[in-house]
C-alpha cells in the first residue's frame, strides 16, 4: 500500500458538477503535482485530502489508516495555502509559532523551521518587510514547524512575479528534497509541475486523465486532452492527418519540435508566420490542404515565403 493513498474519492456540487472518483497512489517522500486548467478540481481534490472539504464517498489513507472523517487539524498535514494566510500583526517568529503547542519546545521548533527554509535569525522581522519569495518560505516553514507527515501547498507561486518565480521555485524544491517529506501541490503551470513533481496528475473538468512522470505526460500522453493541455502541440484532423500518414478518423498530435525540414520526400509547404527567439525559430506553415502547422526550426532555416518539405518525426494517434 501506498504512504498516501486516494481511494474513489468524490463530491458532487451539482447535478452536472463532480469531481472525482479519483484513486491515486503516493509513495513516501514522493512530491505529486496536480496539474489542470481552472476548475478541473485540482484546488477540490487537495482540500479533500486537507479535511477542509467533504468528499460524498471514497477514503484518504495514511500509511493505512482512515483519516477521511479526522478534522484538519488533527490529520498531521501541514498546508501552504495560495495566499499564505501570514498574520500581519505578527512578527516571522510568531507567524511560524501559530498553531504550535505552547512549551519549552516551542522555539526550538520555530527556530528550526526557519533554518530549514534558510530564514535562520528572521524572527522578529515584520512580514510586511519581506519579500514576496521570503512570505511563501515562513508560510512553508509554518506549515513544516509541526512536523506533518504530508505537505500541502496550493498555487505555491501564483502570487510572485515572474522574475522570482523560477528563483522561488528553485528554493522551494531544495527544501522539499532536504526535508524530504511526502508533497502534494496544485499548480495550472506545466513548467512548475514539471520542475517540481516526481509525478504529475493531469486533471480535467474533475476526472485524472493521466498519472505519470513528467516525462511520460509529454511524451506519451493518455488523452487527446492532455496531449493539448500540456506543451505545444498540433492537432491534425482529415485531410492534414491524411498528409502525414493518418487515417480517417483518426486525430494525429505533432508537437513543433518533432516536425523536421527535410529535403527528401515529405509534405510540402509555406512559410506564412515566422517568430524569431533568438536560438530558434518557430514557423507557421501552411501545407497543400490548407492546414497549417507550428514548426519548431533552426533560428535561420527559412523566411516568410519560403516552400519547405516537413516530415514527422514522431506523432502521437487518437480518435478524432
Amino acid at each position: 500500500m501506498s504512504f498516501l493513498s486516494v481511494d474513489n474519492l468524490q463530491v458532487r456540487f451539482s447535478d452536472t458538477v463532480t469531481v472525482g472518483p479519483v484513486s491515486l497512489g503516493i509513495e513516501r517522500g514522493e512530491v505529486l503535482a496536480l496539474l489542470g486548467p481552472s476548475g478541473s478540481g485540482k484546488t477540490t481534490l487537495l482540500r479533500m485530502l486537507a479535511g477542509f472539504e467533504t468528499p460524498d464517498s471514497g477514503r484518504v489513507l495514511v500509511e493505512g489508516e482512515d483519516v477521511t472523517g479526522v478534522p484538519p487539524a488533527t490529520r498531521r498535514f501541514g498546508m501552504v495555502f495560495q495566499h499564505y494566510a501570514l498574520f500581519p500583526h505578527l512578527n516571522v517568529g510568531e507567524n511560524v509559532a501559530f498553531g504550535l503547542a505552547k512549551g519549552t519546545e516551542r522555539d526550538a521548533q520555530v527556530v528550526e523551521a526557519l533554518g530549514l527554509v534558510d530564514l535562520a535569525g528572521f524572527e522578529r522581522r515584520k512580514v510586511q518587510e519581506l519579500s514576496g519569495g521570503q512570505q511563501q518560505r515562513v508560510a512553508l516553514a509554518r506549515a513544516l514547524a509541526p512536523h506533518p507527515r504530508v505537505l500541502l501547498l496550493d498555487e505555491p507561486l501564483s502570487n510572485l512575479d515572474p522574475s522570482l518565480r523560477e528563483r522561488t521555485r528553485r528554493e522551494l524544491r531544495e527544501v522539499i528534497g532536504r526535508v524530504g517529506i511526502t508533497t502534494v501541490f496544485v499548480t495550472h503551470e506545466q513548467e512548475e509541475a514539471f520542475d517540481l513533481g516526481d509525478r504529475v496528475a493531469v486533471l480535467n473538468a474533475g476526472t485524472l486523465e493521466q498519472l505519470a512522470t513528467p516525462d511520460q505526460v509529454y511524451d506519451a500522453p493518455a488523452s487527446l486532452f492532455v496531449a493539448t493541455f500540456v506543451g505545444r502541440a498540433n492537432v491534425l484532423k482529415g485531410s492534414g492527418a491524411l498528409a502525414f500518414g493518418g487515417e480517417a478518423g483518426e486525430a494525429l498530435v505533432i508537437r513543433p519540435e518533432h516536425f523536421r525540414l527535410v529535403t527528401g520526400p515529405g509534405v510540402a509547404g509555406v512559410v506564412r508566420e515566422r517568430r524569431f527567439t533568438g536560438a530558434s525559430a518557430y514557423l507557421q506553415v501552411e501545407i497543400a490542404s490548407g492546414v497549417r502547422v507550428e514548426v519548431l526550426a533552426e533560428p535561420r532555416s527559412a523566411q516568410v515565403g519560403d516552400q519547405v518539405t516537413l516530415a514527422a518525426a514522431r506523432k502521437t494517434v487518437f480518435p478524432s
